[in-house]
């Protein structure tokens, strides 16, 4: 279940705006404030399966935008590059520490500067 909550919450916080309000509402409580079906069809005044149904769609809606979209896909293959990035700027101000080679250490900070900024 976790990893769905982590994946439904990442679709969620890409495509969230594309739901209705009622979709968001019940998308919220389940996965993000762990309500149960139950307790938000009591909350709501509808039925378990009525609360269901919203969420089940809420999902589909959510998981064809990342099909059709990739937005998802690219923001985490962007991250681990990044991640990759500023691992070997890091290596090169390690090793340039041997060196104190003045121009070799501002790139390297230009290049973890750099891939700071595409983290945030």
């Amino acid at each position: 279940m976790k990893g769905q909550t982590y994946e439904m919450s990442m679709l969620y916080d890409f495509y969230g705006d594309l739901l209705t309000e009622r979709q968001k509402e019940f998308f919220d409580l389940y996965y993000n404030e762990d309500l149960s079906l139950g307790e938000i069809a009591e909350n709501s005044g509808i039925t378990r399966q009525g609360v269901r149904d919203v969420i089940v769609r809420a999902e589909a809606i959510l998981t064809e935008m990342e099909e059709k979209t990739g937005a998802i896909a690219r923001f985490q293959a962007q991250t681990r590059e990044a991640d990759e990035i500023l691992a070997a700027a890091e290596r090169l101000l390690t090793v340039n520490r041997h060196y104190q080679d003045r121009e070799i250490g501002t790139l390297a900070n230009q290049i973890r500067q750099a891939a700071l900024r595409i983290k945030e």
